[in-house]
């Protein structure tokens, strides 16, 4: 029997933190010491009573069920307190609201309910890649918007081509931005609102790091702006905000009708989230603030043992204002993204991100990420020193 794999997932780039996994399980099976600057999974763990949350809430036999495909609703009522006290902005957790099994779950399924074949999602570059694997999957086309340093890795919206806007249906947009950490105001967001009216565009914000700031920086919220529910939804998630990363959960707010098609979508695909995992995602909501001040303060010692130890060794890197990347131009020198993750590796034993795995205007930097102890950060400064 001859087994052929559809031209749709020929289309998908092999996913970059894939192939990052495989180089660093072969180091460490070699018995290397690494560290691993890579992928974005938080190692500090959720807050004690969350944890005691899910405990409790596996032992009540109701909740082993197939959960409600639309959500918990007292989880949801908890999301629409939450988004109330954080952003001031109403939501109806009937139709305004959707939990996810983690934001990347909605991301990707969310052209499945809006685009036709041969219809286009305008995705920035360099991109959390779902935003382009969701698209490919779904039989539509990306189209890129590049997102540079000159302009702050905001995209451009008045040098978008008229004959690109003819086929686009969908809008991604994500600040906190992963992975250049770039962060966006209120203006911005109201220039997308505006934007998306006038071409009929669904605008999908990807807020996933809206809460980890630093220096005493807040992130606001797209649907804080108005007629943002007109236009778009916004994903959050768990997996940052509440350390929850391999619990799978997250949720998405906004414009009902979307959130319908989106839950449509989802009702042909899963069975919704294990319930414990909703119930003890309350309690993570209701503790955020307090777990959110004492993780961002390490986030911040990292970030700061990080960037301060590359500019001593003459590698300029800015500090961000948000998320637990580091977005880092390539030193002097250096001209490929890959080839210095792969000269950091098999040097200085570090695992880091080249930019190009994001699309191609991230050539010329590399992620790196503060998910490591203060201690192995500080270690890592050092083996660079070493090689560069």
């Amino acid at each position: 029997m001859r087994i052929q794999i559809s031209n749709r997932l020929k289309k998908l780039p092999p996913y970059l933190f894939f192939e990052i996994d495989r180089l660093k399980r072969k180091a460490l099976d070699g018995g290397r010491d690494i560290i691993d600057l890579g992928i974005g999974d938080p190692d500090l763990p959720p807050h004690q009573d969350v944890i005691e949350a899910l405990y409790r809430a596996t032992r009540d036999p109701k909740n082993h069920r197939y959960a409600l495909d639309n959500g918990h609703p007292e989880l949801k009522r908890r999301i629409a307190d939450w988004y109330k006290n954080r952003f001031n902005v109403e939501l109806d957790p009937e139709t305004e609201i959707l939990p996810l099994i983690g934001s990347k779950e909605g991301i990707s399924h969310i052209p499945l309910g809006i685009l036709n074949p041969g219809d286009s999602s305008l995705v920035p570059d360099p991109c959390y890649p779902p935003y382009k694997g969701g698209t490919i999957l779904a039989g539509g086309n990306f189209k890129i918007m590049p997102i540079k340093k000159e302009m702050a890795f905001l995209p451009d919206l008045k040098i978008i081509k008229k004959s690109t806007l003819k086929r686009a249906k969908l809008l991604f947009i994500n600040y906190p931005n992963n992975p250049t950490a770039a962060v966006c105001d209120k203006g911005f967001f109201r220039d997308v609102v505006l934007f998306s009216k006038r071409n009929n565009l669904v605008v999908c914000h990807d807020a996933a790091y809206s809460e980890i700031t630093f220096n005493g920086y807040r992130h606001s919220s797209f649907l804080s702006v108005e007629g943002s529910k007109e236009v778009g939804i916004e994903f959050h998630s768990l997996s940052k905000t509440a350390n929850m990363t391999g619990w799978r959960i997250g949720f998405v707010c906004g414009n009902s009708k979307l959130i319908d098609i989106l839950s449509r979508v989802k009702s042909n695909i899963d069975s919704g989230i294990f319930t414990a995992i909703q119930i003890a995602g309350i309690t993570a909501l209701d503790r955020a603030e307090v777990h959110l001040k004492e993780m961002n303060r390490i986030y911040q010692e990292r970030r700061d043992i990080l960037v301060e130890g590359l500019n001593r060794l003459g590698w300029k890197v800015e500090r961000p204002r948000a998320t637990f990347y580091v977005w880092c131009e390539l030193p002097k020198g250096h001209r490929s993204s890959i080839q210095l993750c792969k000269l950091l590796l098999e040097k200085a034993d570090l695992v880091v991100t080249p930019g190009v795995g994001f699309g191609k205007f991230g050539e010329g930097y590399i992620r790196m990420a503060l998910t490591v102890s203060k201690e192995r950060i500080q270690e890592a400064t050092e083996r660079i020193k070493k090689i560069l």
